[in-house]
């Protein structure tokens, strides 16, 4: 199965003007990517919802939503609230991604969401966007902006998640590794989770979180993605199941994570990022020249049951990023060039 489907996600960092989240959603959307998402992380991005409005208004195909928000600094009605505002004005284009929590949720000194909870907090979203009374934490409220059902994807890893996204979700925000095995273990659970509920595989949207750089100089590459890969190293020790084979990586997510700081999540300048190694940055991302790059999404593309492959962008040479994921990776990839 190939995939056809392309989009983009990126965050707003503190020292980037609003201003210029239009010119850059603009370019998205005329490079023809399908969707954006945007990071939700109250002390270390721009406002989401400022964020998504700028880029409602600025554009006329991109599909926008958050990748992700929680239900611990967004209270379901208030992400109802933003997504209600976000699709008013983009003309039905809003999506809301939605996850356990874990940078915004750890920095301020709470818990991510229990599956329980993320359970509740789908249903209730489903229920509001329906215009229906619901009841949250023993509260029943109605919703009075609802118009339409807003797809609602959850951000998943491990399999309890996984399955949960497989029964109540519309889309899944698939996250872990650049690595076929990998993906199609964690598939093999959305699959759980979907015949559980007495679902269609065509019943949710499965959307692969693709971290890549194109550069010429690989180390240049790896530098680019080396603090996803440290981020991911930290997520990888709250595991509970280890997928096969990579018990190995024990040592190396423990200390990533004893040096992790939640306030420069993702930053090309955390110092957690010089723990990882070339090793694990190149197997839960992508980076090297473009042939590289094409095959190993190539391979991922062809060999896995995914619906949309998503690239975030890294700062540094956006528009030249993008650029080439619009014109030498995705045609290649495809099969259109």
């Amino acid at each position: 199965m190939m995939v056809t489907r392309f989009g983009i996600s990126r965050g707003v960092s503190p020292r980037e003007p609003l201003k210029n989240v239009a010119e850059m959603a603009t370019l998205i959307d005329d490079l023809g990517f399908e969707n954006i998402w945007y990071i939700d992380h109250q002390l270390g991005m721009k406002d989401i919802y400022a964020t998504m409005n700028v880029t409602a208004m600025a554009t006329k195909n991109l599909q926008i939503g958050t990748a992700v928000t929680n239900l611990k600094t967004r209270h379901p009605s208030v992400t109802a609230c933003g997504h209600a505002a976000v699709d008013e004005l983009s003309d039905g284009r809003a999506m809301v991604g939605l996850g356990a929590g874990w940078v915004a949720v750890n920095s301020i000194g709470q818990r991510p969401s229990k599956i329980s909870e993320l359970r509740e907090g789908i249903l209730a979203l489903k229920g509001m966007f329906r215009g229906e009374e619901v009841e949250i934490d023993g509260h029943k409220m109605s919703f009075a902006m609802a118009d339409r059902q807003i797809p609602i994807y959850l951000a998943v890893t491990q399999p309890r998640i996984l399955k949960l996204a497989g029964e109540v979700a519309d889309g899944a925000i698939l996250m872990g590794a650049a690595d076929v095995d990998l993906i199609n273990w964690q598939l093999e659970y959305i699959y759980e989770g979907l015949k559980a509920a007495g679902r269609d595989r065509s019943e949710i949207d499965i959307d692969f979180m693709c971290t890549t750089s194109v550069r010429d100089n690989q180390i240049d590459a790896l530098d680019d993605v080396r603090s996803w890969a440290a981020t991911q190293a930290a997520t990888f020790t709250e595991w509970k199941e280890i997928p096969p084979g990579w018990e190995k990586y024990k040592k190396l997510w423990d200390d990533v994570m004893a040096n992790y700081h939640f306030e420069k999540h993702l930053s090309l300048h955390a110092g957690h990022q010089d723990v990882v190694t070339d090793e694990w940055t190149q197997t839960v991302a992508i980076a090297g020249d473009v042939d590289y790059c094409v095959g190993r999404i190539k391979e991922i593309s062809d060999n896995c049951d995914i619906d949309r492959i998503t690239f975030p962008l890294h700062s540094g040479g956006r528009r030249q990023r993008l650029e080439t994921f619009a014109n030498e990776v995705i045609p290649r990839v495809t099969g259109k060039k």
